[in-house]
């Protein structure tokens, strides 16, 4: 079994979940594979270009994979289950359905719009701790991607805090509503998650058989 952890939306290899089950995983003996998503060019990240890199990253067919992904990380790997036979599992911490709506609601339409006119925007990078732009085409680029489309039975676990205010809890319940092979585990927690580490951690054990 290859292991791949993906990282959330302007963050990195660095973030807190992912050094945290970097460690874990390495007390087994089990190589987690943390790509770096923004790729030196966090201003031309999209969901395709994330789709592109970590199916790059897979081994050869049929050799198993089983993802692990957080908020926009998240996501990308339910899209890669759908795509894939060969991921076999996958684990979501917060995954980002409906992330565009939440977010350009949150934006509002004045700001939209000038991010559509002007071609960038200015974001918070969480990993380098500075703000950096983001083209427009992050945005034309999510909207072809309809989460009703992920269709395939395929065994899933989603951890998801209670207190939310980026994704809200109610975007994984729905989406764990009409798909019987998703387990949804609600946590006392925000977005974040780092104050669940070791729930998390032993909600992966089991589900993982690790």
């Amino acid at each position: 079994m290859h292991y791949i952890y993906l990282h959330g939306f302007a963050s990195s290899p660095r973030s807190t979940k992912a050094v945290v089950l970097k460690e874990r995983f390495a007390k087994l003996d089990i190589p987690l594979v943390i790509p770096d998503l923004n790729q030196n060019d966090f201003t031309h990240l999209t969901l395709s270009r994330q789709l592109q890199q970590v199916e790059a990253l897979f081994p050869p067919a049929p050799e198993p994979v089983t993802l692990i992904g957080s908020s926009l990380g998240g996501l990308t790997a339910a899209w890669l289950g759908e795509r894939h036979l060969q991921v076999d599992r996958l684990v979501l911490l917060a995954p980002a359905f409906g992330f565009l709506d939440h977010w350009l609601q949150r934006l509002g339409e004045m700001q939209v719009n000038q991010w559509q006119t002007e071609g960038e925007l200015r974001v918070y990078h969480y990993g380098e701790a500075q703000k950096l732009p983001l083209s427009y085409g992050f945005v034309t680029d999510a909207m072809q991607y309809r989460e009703e489309s992920i269709a395939r039975s395929l065994p899933t676990l989603i951890l998801h805090g209670k207190q939310d205010d980026v994704i809200p809890l109610q975007a994984s319940l729905d989406f764990a509503k009409n798909r019987p092979w998703v387990q949804l585990i609600e946590l006392d927690s925000d977005h974040a998650l780092t104050d669940v580490s070791t729930k998390i951690w032993q909600a992966i054990q089991a589900f993982c058989a690790l």
